[in-house]
């Protein structure tokens, strides 16, 4: 698996919502972890947010935005989804914790459940 790029020395303002894919680590009100990818962040947070997004939060709601990591087109934020799906929970809690410091809430102004 190749590492994560270091998308931390971009401006705040980049959030995703200009078009740009980006693939995406949420940590739900049961502490499961959901990877998914968008064009949109603060969008797909909201529709997570009100159960409209995936099914997987149909059951339980988004609790915070751990981990976000650009990318350059769909396909690629797809292919890096899947690779970071296939990661055991202490891999992406490893892969988590190289953004810790990071309050993407703040920097995205997405509303915390």
């Amino acid at each position: 698996m190749k590492p994560a790029p270091t998308d931390t020395v971009l401006p705040p303002s980049v959030s995703a919502a200009d078009g740009s894919w980006c693939v995406y680590i949420i940590l739900s009100s049961d502490e499961r972890l959901y990877t998914g990818i968008t064009n949109n962040l603060p969008k797909r947070w909201q529709a997570h947010s009100n159960g409209s997004g995936a099914r997987f939060f149909r059951g339980r709601r988004p609790q915070t935005l751990l981990y976000r990591e650009l990318q350059e087109s769909r396909s690629s934020a797809s292919k890096r989804e899947y690779e970071i799906k296939q990661l055991k929970r202490d891999a992406k809690l490893a892969l988590i914790a190289t953004q810790q410091h990071l309050d993407w809430h703040s920097l995205l102004g997405l509303d915390k459940e």
